[in-house]
C-alpha cells in the first residue's frame, strides 16, 4: 500500500500561504545576514591587507634609504682615492646605468603585455555557444 499525499490543512492551523510566506521571509532573513557575514569578512581582510600593504611601504622607503646611505658610503670610500666630487659622479654613473637598463626591460615587457585576453573571450564565446544549444 503507497501513501498518498496529504492535502489536509498543517496542524497547526496556518494556511499554505502563510507557510510559503514564512518561508520567503526566513530565506529573505537568511539571505541578508549571509551578506552581512560576508561584508564583515571582507572588512576584516580589507584591513588586514591594508596593514601588509601598509608595512611594505615601509620595508620599501626603508630599504630606499639603505640603498641611498650606501650609494654615500661607496662615494666617500671612492673618495679616500679620488677627489669626491669624481666619486659622486661615479656613483651617479652606475644608478643612471641601472635605471636605463630596468627601463628598457620594463618597456620591453609591458610591449609583450595583451590586454584582449583572448583564452578568457574564446571561454566565454564557447559559454554562449552551449546556452544557446541547450534550447
Amino acid at each position: 500500500m503507497t501513501e498518498q499525499p496529504s492535502t489536509a490543512a498543517p496542524q497547526d492551523g496556518r494556511s499554505i500561504g502563510d507557510i510559503v510566506g514564512d518561508i520567503a521571509t526566513d530565506l529573505s532573513a537568511m539571505v541578508r545576514s549571509e551578506l552581512e557575514l560576508a561584508k564583515t569578512e571582507a572588512k576584516a581582510e580589507v584591513t588586514k591587507a591594508g596593514k601588509g600593504a601598509g608595512m611594505l611601504g615601509g620595508a620599501a622607503l626603508a630599504g630606499y634609504f639603505a640603498l641611498l646611505f650606501l650609494s654615500l658610503f661607496v662615494m666617500y670610500l671612492l673618495g679616500e682615492a679620488m677627489d669626491l666630487q669624481w666619486a659622486a659622479l661615479i656613483v651617479f654613473a652606475v644608478w643612471l646605468i641601472a635605471a636605463a637598463v630596468l627601463a628598457v626591460l620594463g618597456r620591453n615587457r609591458l610591449k609583450t603585455v595583451d590586454p584582449a585576453l583572448d583564452r578568457t573571450q574564446e571561454s566565454l564565446k564557447e559559454d554562449v555557444r552551449w546556452a544557446k544549444n541547450q534550447k
